[in-house]
Formats: structure tokens, C-alpha cells, sequence
């Protein structure tokens, strides 16, 4: 999996008060917590973009005042009319412990139903999955081919070595639509 690197600085004071000024100064106050202390740091806007503006997922090496750890990232908080991020949460990535993570689905193939005029759905444009950090993907590859006009695939239909789904079996990652033209084809078989 790929990983970003963001310089941070410690934050001493808390409250309302002293999150707004972090605020004023142009830096988000974020939080990192997991195995270990809780450290509450503050990061530039221009550098969690790349991080928060994308539709990859990334494991996060955080520099707080030279002290390198690894994280995911868990949680944004937006404000609610401006779409300014308030407040970030890391999860520390903890060596020999599984973590959760949300990755990317990328579907391959020419689905069988798509040829007759069904048209392909993307239900899930991510899933969530646990697993260790050596053993993450960047995407989740899944073929389509064999999809029928009609027919779904599932999360519990997904099978990937060194991963465990944590998003429920029964949801939809993708499925082939009935349309008008798919409906004719099947009445001229």
C-alpha cells in the first residue's frame, strides 16, 4: 500500500479556545490514538489534501516533532456549511496487529449481460478490510465477466489472500442492470 508522509507539530494547549487559534494559524488540530498514548498534533491544510481529496487509500507516516509513526486514517470532521476540515483522528498502525482500512474497488472485464444491453452498477465504490499492513492492496481487482443481465456480486462472493472483509457479506459491489435493449434481447432468444 502506498504511503504519504505529513511533518506535524505537538499541540500543548486544548480546548475551544486554543483549537480555534490552531485554526487561524492555517493548520487542522488532529489527534493520533491506538496502542500506545493518545498525541494530539496540528498539520497544514496543503499538505492532507493529497490525502483527503482522493479516492485512494494511503497509510500515513507522521512526523511529530521527529518522532516517526504510522497511521490510517480514521476519521474527518467537516464544517458543516464551508466544507473546511475541522478535525482530523489517526488509528496507529500497531507491528503484529491487523487494521481496518478502506480500499478502493476497480472492476475489470466486459460483463457477459453488458454485451446483450444490461448496463454494469458500481454499488461500492469502497469496502472495508482487515489485514495486516504488509498485506493491504491499493484496490480491491474485481472481474466481472461472467455477470449475467440481472445478476450481483456480493462481498461474501470476494476471495482475497491476507484479507479479511469487514464490510457485511451481503453487500453489493456491483451488479448488471436490466434495460429496455437487455429486456428485447431476451425476448428475441
Amino acid at each position: 500500500m502506498k504511503t504519504i508522509a505529513i511533518v506535524a507539530a505537538p499541540r500543548a494547549d486544548y480546548g475551544k479556545k486554543a483549537t480555534k487559534a490552531v485554526r487561524r494559524q492555517g493548520l487542522i488540530p488532529c489527534v493520533i490514538y491506538g496502542g500506545g498514548e493518545t498525541v494530539s498534533f496540528a498539520i497544514d491544510e496543503k499538505a492532507v489534501k493529497p490525502l483527503i481529496y482522493t479516492p485512494n487509500s494511503y497509510i500515513v507516516e507522521l512526523d511529530i516533532d521527529g518522532k516517526k509513526e504510522l497511521a490510517v486514517l480514521r476519521d474527518v470532521q467537516y464544517h458543516p456549511i464551508r466544507e473546511q476540515i475541522l478535525h482530523i483522528d489517526f488509528y496507529r498502525v500497531q507491528e503484529g496487529k491487523p487494521v481496518s482500512i478502506a480500499i478502493p474497488v476497480r472492476l475489470t472485464g466486459t460483463a457477459e449481460g453488458v454485451k446483450i444491453g444490461g448496463k454494469l452498477a458500481l454499488s461500492a465504490r469502497k469496502l472495508v478490510v482487515k489485514a495486516m499492513v504488509e498485506n493491504l492492496p491499493d484496490e480491491l481487482v474485481v472481474d466481472v465477466t461472467p455477470l449475467k443481465v440481472g445478476q450481483t456480486i456480493f462481498v461474501g462472493d470476494l476471495k482475497f489472500e491476507g484479507l479479511e472483509f469487514v464490510s457485511p457479506a451481503t453487500q453489493a459491489v456491483c451488479a448488471v442492470r436490466v434495460t429496455r435493449a437487455s429486456r428485447g434481447a431476451a425476448a428475441q432468444q
